[in-house]
């Protein structure tokens, strides 16, 4: 079955465990292993990754690259084709080069080409002996998260509580976004946007996780029934190169 393939996920900052949270307990559940390598986590959010990841039944890997010092250098290149050929997953998902062009989080732009060097490295007869003697891997699929332009989506309509229930553990994720959106939106649009507003405006996490709920509804709604999908809630992906099919789907 489809779902027992195994994923990894390169991640930036973490917080992608979550944002694909959905499909990748999905294949979990159906059977395959999934794993998450993340470059840049402070150390003491690395607790609240943790417990979000195991919400979703994900692995997760701590690479500990320096925020502002991501570079597809050798050394860097060897760190992750190394995890690549332990973990020998069949699908890597990472962002979408698009959206981390533009996107004003440091290092993306440079980890993204890092991580698509490790990859087409990682099937190559590339330092072998540097990155511990494993054999070459080829990963077959490669899917973009939260693409600008996705070319397919998947269905998360029943596991969906899960993902909230892993963002939930994510405390300083949501104080970050009610602070980052509390200086964007007046509060007249904040009383609008949650019934709620007037209890949880005090309270960093609390107000974080409010913004978050309809937020990531509304973003799960747009990609599933708002696109007439056939899916409630769905997360989004563009694959790499053409779909392989022996049938149309």
């Amino acid at each position: 079955m489809q779902g027992e393939k195994d994923i990894l996920l390169l991640a930036t900052y973490g917080m992608e465990i979550v944002e694909c949270g959905g499909t990748l307990a999905k294949h979990g559940q159906a059977g395959g292993k999934v794993e998450a390598a993340v470059s840049l986590a402070r150390v003491e959010n690395r607790e609240q990754m943790q417990k979000a990841a195991a919400v979703l039944g994900v692995k997760v890997h701590f690479l500990d690259f320096a925020s502002g010092e991501v570079h597809a250098d050798t050394a860097s290149k060897i760190k992750i084709v190394r995890l690549i050929r332990e973990v020998r997953p069949e699908i890597v998902i990472t962002q979408d080069p698009e959206h981390s062009f533009l996107d004003l989080d440091p290092d993306r732009r440079e980890a993204m080409i890092l991580y698509l060097e490790a990859v087409s490295l990682a099937a190559r007869d590339w330092k072998i002996e540097e990155c511990g003697g494993l054999d070459p891997h080829l990963v077959r699929s490669i899917y973009f998260m939260t693409p600008e332009h996705p070319n397919c989506v998947v269905d998360i309509s029943e596991i969906y509580p899960l993902k909230e229930q892993a963002m939930a553990e994510l405390s300083s994720q949501l104080a970050f976004s009610a602070a980052v959106l509390g200086k964007m939106v007046p509060q007249s649009a904040m009383r609008s946007l949650l019934s709620d507003y007037e209890q949880v405006k005090e309270v960093p996490v609390e107000l974080g996780r409010a913004l978050h709920r309809e937020m990531d509804r509304a973003f799960h709604l747009y990609h599933g029934l708002l696109s007439h999908t056939g899916f409630a809630l769905a997360e989004p992906f563009r694959r790499a190169g053409r779909f392989e099919l022996t049938y149309l789907l």
